[in-house]
C-alpha cells in the first residue's frame, strides 16, 4: 500500500505567497491525519519540500517515530517561466488535459509518476492537489489534469498487485480555491 496525503490548509494561497506553511486549521488537520495513518504500520514516508507538506508530515513523524524523507519529485507542479499570473494559468491548466501541457510539465509528470511507482510498499507520501491528481489520473488511464478534488489532508490509497499500482480509494473531496 502507498498512501497519498494532500497537505493541510495553507496559511495563505500560493497566489499570495510562494511557499506558505499551514494555517491553524491546517495544523489540526495534520494532527488528525497523523493519528489516522498511525495504525497502518508504514515503514517509510516522504514529503514534498514545500513548507505545507513538511508541516503536514510532522505529526505523523512524531507519532510513528519514522523519519520523513524530503523528495522533490512529489513537489508542486512547476510554473512555466515568464508567467505574470500563475493563478490564471493554473486555473486554465487544471481544467485541461495532459495533451495540452508544455514539455516542462510532461517532464515533471514523468518524474512524479516514476518516483511514486518506484516507492516501496507501506509508504506514505505528503504531496499536493495537482500531484495527487496526476498519479491517480495516470493509474486510471485518464488524460484530464484534474480527475478529482482531494480535500486538505485527504488520504488516497494505492495498492500494488503483480507489480502494478492501482487506485483503491480516492481521498475525500472538497472545493478548491483554484477551480
Amino acid at each position: 500500500m502507498i498512501f497519498l496525503i494532500r497537505h493541510g490548509e495553507a496559511a495563505s494561497s500560493w497566489g499570495q505567497q510562494a511557499d506558505p506553511g499551514l494555517s491553524e486549521l491546517g495544523h489540526k488537520q495534520a494532527e488528525a491525519v497523523g493519528q489516522t495513518l498511525l495504525p497502518h504500520g508504514f515503514s517509510s514516508a516522504i514529503a514534498s519540500p514545500m513548507a505545507r507538506c513538511q508541516e503536514t508530515s510532522h505529526p505523523f513523524a512524531r507519532l510513528s517515530g519514522l523519519t520523513v524523507r524530503t523528495e522533490p519529485a512529489v513537489s508542486e507542479i512547476p510554473t512555466p517561466e515568464g508567467l505574470e499570473d500563475r493563478v490564471s494559468w493554473l486555473r486554465g491548466f487544471m481544467s485541461g488535459t495532459w495533451g495540452e501541457a508544455l514539455p516542462l510539465l510532461h517532464d515533471w509528470r514523468s518524474d512524479l509518476i516514476e518516483a511514486v511507482e518506484s516507492l516501496p510498499d507501506n509508504t506514505v507520501v505528503f504531496s499536493h492537489f495537482v500531484a495527487i491528481n496526476t498519479v491517480v489520473g495516470h493509474l486510471d488511464g485518464l488524460q484530464d489534469v484534474t480527475v478529482f478534488r482531494p480535500g486538505h489532508c485527504s488520504v488516497t490509497r494505492l495498492e500494488r498487485t503483480g507489480g502494478q499500482l492501482t487506485v483503491v480509494e480516492r481521498g475525500s473531496e472538497a472545493a478548491t480555491k483554484v477551480l
